[in-house]
């Protein structure tokens, strides 16, 4: 299960942990009981699991995502697991993460975008509209990328270290990582990254991982999917 994100990203799933039954088999051990079947009464323990947000039978479905992604969506995206690791009460603490390394790999890709948008004229942190020049920011963008791989391959070439090298790169180059994380937690970083006010870029790969939710867990992502994304 892979899919395409951006001119040069994907997320692909590499392995899932549970069912759809893993919500309701999870919660009803407290009872002793466990079903082999999915009915409409696990849907109504489900929507009563997330309306009143007990959230720990959601943490026992876990994927492990491979992704290819730009440094400055990949930055935002690791907030999310630095944020949860540095607050230990917090209740999705549930997160594994490997990213390639500049040290060994040379970086190749970066990305580029279709679109140039304009800086918003009331929010300091958010873009509006579009840029009207949009071959000249393409054409700036382009040899801005251009010159720091002729520095940086030059650099290589003369010996210095790859990572020492890489710190001339910018955020626009590419980078890949293994996410391991629960159902919770992903449905957490969707909610806060497909949204309006979230950047464009990563915004994509939030809408990529919802479809993907919805392929590996149907039902919890419907049932999630009603009752938090109204």
């Amino acid at each position: 299960m892979k899919r395409e994100v951006l001119d040069k990203g994907f997320v692909e799933v590499i392995d899932s942990l549970g069912t759809d039954l893993t919500v309701v088999n999870s919660a009803r051990v407290s009872f002793g009981k466990r079903k082999e079947i999915y009915d409409k009464s696990d849907k109504a323990l489900v929507c009563y699991l997330a309306k009143h947000k007990h959230f720990s039978p959601f943490r026992h479905m876990m994927v492990q995502f491979h992704i290819k992604a730009p440094e400055f969506v990949m930055r935002q995206w690791y907030k999310h697991v630095v944020g949860i690791e540095t607050t230990s009460s917090y209740s999705t603490k549930d997160h594994a993460w490997n990213e390639i390394s500049g040290r060994y790999v040379p970086v190749e890709d970066y990305y580029y975008p279709e679109v140039f948008r304009a800086q918003s004229e009331d929010n300091k942190q958010a873009s509006e509209g579009e840029v009207e020049d949009q071959k000249r920011a393409k054409l700036t963008w382009k040899n801005a990328i251009w010159y720091t791989k002729v520095f940086y391959e030059s650099l290589l070439k003369q010996g210095v270290a790859k990572e020492q090298a890489r710190v001339v790169l910018p955020l626009s180059q590419y980078t890949e990582v293994y996410w391991t994380a629960s159902f919770q937690a992903i449905m957490n970083f969707i909610d806060l990254r497909d949204e309006k006010t979230a950047q464009w870029e990563i915004r994509q790969y939030a809408i990529c991982l919802k479809e993907i939710m919805f392929d590996i867990y149907p039902e919890t992502t419907k049932i999630w999917s009603e009752i938090y994304w109204k």
